[in-house]
């Protein structure tokens, strides 16, 4: 596992040791990057079930100004913090040990709207279209934001999710990439 491209490119990660994660292949976070980037001029980055961080300092890699990660589980947590030390993102990075609902209620109540958000939950407790609905009513992601969601390449996320537009889908071998735009008109 590696930082794909940008300024910490080639970089070496760590990966959350057990087998209750599961990282995103360089081949998909490649290509999910070059669907909404590749590169960014700044903006915020959520990364909701981070794991080892790699989604959200591949952003912060590309140019994304920060990143908050947020993972339910100690042993990610530590990885995250390790990952971002490696890549010097200290100054662009917050971690938070926290469940999705808990993270997105502490998130809403600080009144941050985000530019990218990466969701990369547990394939079995999928939960994507709750989470996309809460985001869509507390308007936690900006005009035109972007939501990526990795799931399972057998689960069919709607079109339409509130405010969210699906703008992409493609599958790799057994995980699917689906992204979504907010409506810039409402």
């Amino acid at each position: 596992m590696r930082v794909v491209s940008g300024i910490c490119k080639g970089r070496p990660l760590k990966a959350v040791p057990g087998n209750t994660t599961r990282p995103t292949t360089d081949k998909v976070k490649e290509a999910l990057f070059n669907m909404i980037g590749p590169y960014f001029d700044g903006g915020i980055g959520l990364d909701l079930f981070a794991g080892s961080g790699g989604l959200g300092l591949e952003a912060l890699s590309r140019g994304l100004e920060k990143v908050i990660f947020v993972d339910r589980e100690s042993k990610a947590i530590q990885v995250i913090h390790e990952n971002i030390k490696a890549c010097k993102f200290e100054e662009n990075s917050e971690v938070f040990r926290n469940d999705a609902d808990r993270a997105l209620k502490a998130l809403i109540k600080r009144d941050i709207c985000f530019d990218y958000i990466f969701l990369d939950p547990p394939y079995k407790k999928q939960q994507l279209v709750h989470l996309m609905e809460k985001m869509d009513q507390q308007n936690l992601v900006k005009k035109s934001g972007i939501v990526v969601c990795e799931h399972s390449f057998d689960i069919e996320l709607p079109q339409t999710v509130g405010r969210f537009t699906e703008i992409k889908h493609e599958a790799y071998g057994m995980i699917a990439i689906t992204i979504y735009s907010r409506d810039s008109e409402k």
